[in-house]
């Protein structure tokens, strides 16, 4: 298809600008802003619409500011990772803001109550899963994939990470070409824990004697307590060097994750959900219990502990086992409970006691639990959202079957992206 010249009226869900083809097909174009005409060659169907490359900016928006990042291509041919850098600060936050919204009018609640967002700042994400690839002279790229690609863009610094993830990808590169595992293709999964960074390796070959020295010799000169491997496919994983404990704190409780565990991609979002949770949750007398589904590590456990007694509910064996050891140091306030909460949804007799609940599921969101969830006696739900669209399908059963909604905040832990992350609060009956 010949280029067109477009009118942006929007941005898409990913970020990119929305537009019209003369014929009226959504047209989305990475790196174009709202209020900008731009010049695009429209390409290949995606979705409902067509995906286009921007050739020329036509007219400009006032709020297009200089990316801070040397990585980032507007166009969305460079790195992978953010998508919004070239917008400024008001209209991104406004756009996270009315992309929760639309969310839950879509399920069915009329003009709700949200509230402004919560923005995280650059370079305090926490967590990193980078690509690897060893090129055929030997050199080793470290990054995030390009944009709907197969390519690394190879990164020398990330304006989102935490400095002290970002000083570890040249010592990185160096140790990895020369660890006879790591063959052409890898990962490194990277989380910033209280005691230092904690590296997961997924590697194209099996580490040997000499690489498990390399391995230490790497964790000692970088002050990395622990580094496991494992595979390109499949869970298993080996610790490969222990230089010390490994922890991270929820609520002053210290847990210890196993290697690759998912944390909240930085502790000023985890803040902030945290505080939208325990701002959500009803008076709880001083015997109220707190149901608790997709507990993690116990990110949320512990501070609702503070509140009530709470049964913790977590499918992965390595998090359960991290909880409940956890919690069994604490003082009892917490009991973990290991189910597959997609094969065995609670019930809603088995809800019966709870004073609330709180749920944070993953991506997919919770459609397996929801009918139980509506149908329920509960008086209260606190539903943590990392993804728009799963909410709006899981809240839209809640609206149907009478429940209010009472708060909503926005939580942009990925900044400049188009992924939203939100604290939703729902109630049984009438306003008090």
């Amino acid at each position: 298809m010949t280029s067109t010249d477009l009118d942006i009226t929007g941005l898409g869900a990913g970020g990119d600008g929305l537009a019209r083809l003369p014929d009226g097909t959504p047209c989305f174009i990475p790196g174009a802003l709202p209020g900008e005409r731009v010049r695009a060659a429209p390409g290949a169907r995606r979705g409902e619409g067509v995906a286009a490359r921007l050739e020329t900016l036509l007219a400009a928006s006032p709020d297009r500011v200089v990316p801070p990042c040397p990585h980032f291509d507007p166009r969305g041919e460079a790195c992978g990772g953010c998508q919004i850098q070239h917008w400024a600060g008001a209209p991104y936050a406004a756009w996270k803001r009315a992309r929760l919204v639309e969310a839950l009018s879509r399920a069915g609640f009329a003009d709700p109550a949200v509230a402004e967002p919560a923005v995280t700042p650059p370079a305090t994400r926490r967590r990193a899963d980078l690509a690897l690839r060893r090129g055929a002279d030997g050199a080793v790229a470290l990054g995030f994939h390009r944009r709907g690609a197969a390519a690394i863009e190879d990164l020398s610094t990330c304006a989102v990470l935490d400095p002290a993830l970002v000083a570890l990808f040249d010592p990185l590169r160096a140790m990895l070409r020369g660890l006879g595992a790591f063959r052409r293709e890898g990962s490194a999964l990277l989380n910033l824990l209280d005691t230092g960074p904690d590296l997961l390796l997924r590697l194209d070959g099996r580490p040997g004697t000499a690489d498990r020295a390399t391995l230490a010799a790497f964790a000692a000169a970088q002050g990395v307590p622990r580094i496991a491997a494992g595979p390109l496919k499949g869970s298993a994983q080996e610790t490969m060097a222990q230089l010390g404990p490994v922890s991270i704190g929820f609520a002053g409780v210290a847990v210890a994750p196993p290697p690759g565990a998912f944390l909240q991609a930085t502790p000023q979002g985890e803040a902030a959900i945290v505080a939208a949770v325990l701002e959500g949750l009803p008076k709880l007398a001083g015997r109220a219990r707190i149901a608790e589904l997709h507990a993690g590590l116990g990110t949320l456990s512990f501070p609702l502990a503070a509140r009530a007694r709470v049964t913790a509910y977590e499918g992965a064996p390595e998090a359960v086992a991290a909880l409940d050891a956890a919690a069994r140091r604490s003082g009892g306030r917490v009991t973990a409970v290991r189910r597959d909460l997609a094969r065995q949804p609670l019930s809603a007799r088995e809800l019966e006691g709870f004073a609330a609940l709180v749920l944070d599921p993953p991506f997919a969101g919770a459609a397996e639990q929801m009918p139980a969830l509506a149908r329920s006696g509960l008086a209260c739900i606190v539903y943590v959202s990392c993804n728009p669209a799963a909410l709006t399908r899981d809240a839209r059963l809640l609206a149907a079957a009478g429940w209010r909604l009472e708060r909503a905040v926005p939580i942009d832990q990925f900044l400049w992206s188009g992924q939203l992350e939100a604290v939703v609060t729902f109630a049984r009956g009438r306003p008090g």
